[in-house]
C-alpha cells in the first residue's frame, strides 16, 4: 500500500470542514437556546444542560460524518 499524497490532502480538507461545520452547529445551538450553554454548563455546573449539548454535538458529528463520507 502506497502513501498517495491527494489523499492526505482531502482528508486534512475534510476534517477541518467538518470541524468548522461542528464549531458553527454549536453557535447556532447556543443562540437557538435559552441562555447561554456556556455558563450553564461550565459556571453553573448544569448537567443536564451538559447532557443537552453533549448528545446534541453527538447527532450533528453523526449526520457530519455521513455527509462527508
Amino acid at each position: 500500500m502506497e502513501f498517495r499524497f491527494d489523499h492526505f490532502v482531502n482528508a486534512v480538507i475534510y476534517a477541518a470542514l467538518g470541524i468548522v461545520i461542528y464549531i458553527v452547529a454549536f453557535f447556532v445551538i447556543d443562540k437557538a437556546t435559552p441562555g447561554e450553554l456556556g455558563a450553564e454548563i461550565f459556571q453553573k455546573h448544569n448537567m443536564a444542560a451538559a447532557v443537552f449539548v453533549g448528545f446534541l454535538m453527538l447527532g450533528i458529528s453523526i449526520i457530519i460524518a455521513a455527509a462527508v463520507h
